[in-house]
């Protein structure tokens, strides 16, 4: 009877430590896992100023003031490489981009002779992430003054998806100081707020808050391009690593009030006061539309479509020309580089 209640308690303490040794081996198991998860999130996280993002050519900043903060506006300013023809191309960026996509932009322009200026807009990429009342006629203000600080009198000014929004404006304000105007894939040929429900900007930060790696690249494949590319995934690298910031709130809070400013600023009514000479570089299988989510299916297709935005467009603009690529996106010049850069070269 001993011997068998030896047994018993043998059993059960073997039982016992096989357990120990399991639960130990699975804690150690998820501790490592958690561990090579902490070490990825800190490798993938950016802050909100993109420190850690390379640009093309180094950074330099404007200080603005404004509705008492100081601020600041990162650019690149970038000479020629080969015989300077004395000419400058400024460059405004989309919404979700910064300076960082125009390199191959950025090189061409430089190797034809041109002088290019580069600004990531106050609230966007390397520069202060403000939270002020933001207005295209400010953003225009500002970029002239970062013209007048480097004695740059008149300017060719390249203007993609927002930046063709902000682009215009500049034009409208200071037609003096535009030499060109051109505008890639510009947002805004539609005016959003007849069409797409509104949204408090409190509504769309909640929104900005909920962006993930995974759902920014099925926006950045459903909108912006028509067939996906390796070298895309750097876009989406950038665009999610703030994400996982401790200040994302703040960039958030930017994007929403910025995703307002385009909704309530819109700049269609007003093509036809243009008195530049203007180009305007479509994607014909564009489907952007600001607040797309917000949309059905059915009414998603009725508008976006800027193989028709594009011809309405132009037709506005007193003396503009419009030069199509069929079956590019959003972004012609990283979707179709070559066939842009050589029609963007034709048209200065």
């Amino acid at each position: 009877m001993q011997r068998r209640l030896d047994k018993t308690n043998t059993i059960q303490q073997n039982y016992c430590l096989h357990n120990m040794i399991k639960f130990f081996y699975t804690c150690f198991i998820a501790l490592l896992l958690v561990s090579f998860s902490i070490k990825a999130q800190k490798q993938d996280t950016l802050s909100i100023t993109l420190e850690s993002v390379k640009y093309a050519h180094p950074i330099k900043y404007f200080n603005i003031n404004v509705e008492n903060q100081d601020l600041k506006m990162a650019y690149m300013d970038i000479a020629p490489t080969s015989k300077a023809n004395g000419r400058t191309v400024m460059l405004f960026h989309g919404k979700n981009f910064g300076g960082y996509y125009w390199t191959n932009v950025i090189q061409t322009l430089n190797n034809a002779g041109f002088r290019v200026i580069a600004p990531d807009q106050i609230g966007f990429g390397k520069s202060s992430k403000a939270l002020i009342n933001y207005s295209f006629h400010q953003l225009a203000e500002w970029n002239k003054r970062l013209l007048d600080s480097l004695r740059i009198q008149k300017t060719i000014i390249l203007g993609h998806s927002m930046g063709g929004m902000l682009a215009t404006r500049f034009a409208l304000r200071f037609p003096e100081r535009t030499e060109k105007l051109l505008l890639e894939n510009p947002i805004g040929l539609e005016d959003y707020k007849t069409f797409v429900p509104y949204v408090t900007t409190e509504q769309q930060y909640q929104t900005e808050l909920k962006a993930t790696a995974q759902s920014i690249k099925a926006y950045y494949y459903s909108s912006y391009f028509t067939l996906w590319k390796p070298e895309y995934d750097e876009l989406v690298r950038i665009a999610a690593g703030v994400t996982l910031s401790t200040d994302y709130p703040r960039w958030a809070r930017v994007a929403a009030i910025t995703f307002t400013m385009i909704y309530e600023q819109p700049i269609m009514y007003e093509f036809s006061n243009l008195k530049v000479p203007t180009v305007l570089f479509i994607g014909t299988a564009d489907k952007t539309i600001v607040g797309k989510g917000l949309l059905t299916p059915a009414q998603q297709a009725l508008h976006g479509r800027y193989k028709l935005l594009g011809k309405q467009t132009v037709a506005k603009i007193p003396g503009a020309k419009l030069i199509e690529f069929d079956g590019v996106g959003h972004i012609p010049h990283l979707e179709s580089p070559t066939e842009f850069l050589i029609a963007l070269l034709g048209s200065l």
